[in-house]
């Protein structure tokens, strides 16, 4: 029997027939989508440039295009930035590409079919966490940048849903004596920047937010993430129907350890915002060692010790 590819971590057949499903009712299911297009909206109307074309990888129901015009209508654009020329959207599913306001193809995330150097600004909100190979995506991105063109991105990071995490984990142990992959694993805030670097990125950062998301109960939560097509995706999940039990041994658990005052339960999303540039001659790049022109030691007021020299108590 051949072994599995380890990079396959995700099942994207589903995830396209996921997508298909929630675009039917995405109005009522959008808000986290929404609000992290908001968040990532803002971070461009801080740079202070204009950008002639630009890519909205994952556009879902245009919700990025429109945090866009918003931030500017409320005059965002006069203290940052300038203006976007063109916005072309892609996403994983005709349904989402269909609903866009403007330019739209199908494109997968994995395989992007644009020219290199083509887009002078690449957006990308809550789509990078289904990708098997991040690394090699953000590679791609970096292709098809202009020199000196930026990409921002935001996508969910590793503690998302750690609630849900924990609460599946324990009814699981207790009722069936085993665990399985029923929540997806997404990327580490920590590893980011340095996934940006390794493809090819100048200046590249990496920070993250949380958004805190109240719900009736974990069963809401679990049905509000496959309405939203953002249900457990692991190639190697369960297939069948989980145990009802299970699921109702979860939700006791979720709401013994995770309820507030007010009855309802708090579920975490960990937005992992992503800051990286084309590189191009025109950008700061570090000194190199023993190129700077004042000693550490003056700057600091103290005295400078040679290699090996120990300081002595009085």
């Amino acid at each position: 029997m051949e072994s599995p590819d380890p990079l396959l971590v995700f099942d994207r057949d589903v995830l396209r027939l996921r997508r298909a499903r929630a675009a039917r009712d995405w109005d009522r299911t959008s808000f986290l989508k929404r609000e992290i297009a908001e968040r990532l909206a803002e971070r461009v109307h801080d740079v202070r440039r204009s950008f002639a074309l630009a890519l909205d990888l994952g556009c879902h129901g245009d919700e990025m295009a429109r945090a866009l015009a918003a931030g500017e209508s409320v005059g965002t654009k006069s203290a940052g930035a300038r203006s976007i020329g063109t916005l072309v959207r892609s996403d994983f599913g005709l349904a989402f590409a269909a609903r866009a306001q403007g330019p739209a193809i199908v494109a997968d995330e994995e395989r992007l079919p644009f020219a290199a150097e083509s887009f002078e600004l690449v957006l990308s909100a809550m789509t990078l966490h289904w990708v098997n190979d991040l690394p090699g995506t953000l590679i791609q991105i970096a292709r098809i940048l202009k020199p000196d063109g930026l990409f921002l991105g935001a996508m969910l990071g590793g503690a998302t849903l750690w609630q849900l995490r924990q609460a599946l984990a324990a009814a699981e142990s207790e009722i069936e004596g085993g665990l399985s992959p029923r929540v997806s694993p997404f990327a580490d805030l920590r590893d980011a920047a340095g996934l940006l670097q390794r493809a090819g990125f100048a200046l590249p950062v990496a920070d993250g937010e949380t958004i805190d998301v109240e719900y009736g109960s974990a069963l809401d939560l679990m049905r509000e993430l496959g309405a939203m097509g953002e249900a457990n995706l692991v190639g190697e999940r369960r297939r069948g129907f989980s145990r009802r039990a299970t699921l109702l041994r979860a939700a006791e658990i979720y709401q013994e350890r995770f309820a507030r005052p007010s009855g309802r339960v708090a579920a975490s999303f960990e937005v992992i915002f992503l800051h990286g540039w084309a590189p191009h001659a025109s950008q700061p790049k570090p000194l190199r060692p023993g190129s700077a022109s004042h000693r550490l030691a003056e700057a600091l007021g103290g005295a400078e010790l040679s290699a090996g020299e120990k300081v002595g108590r009085r």
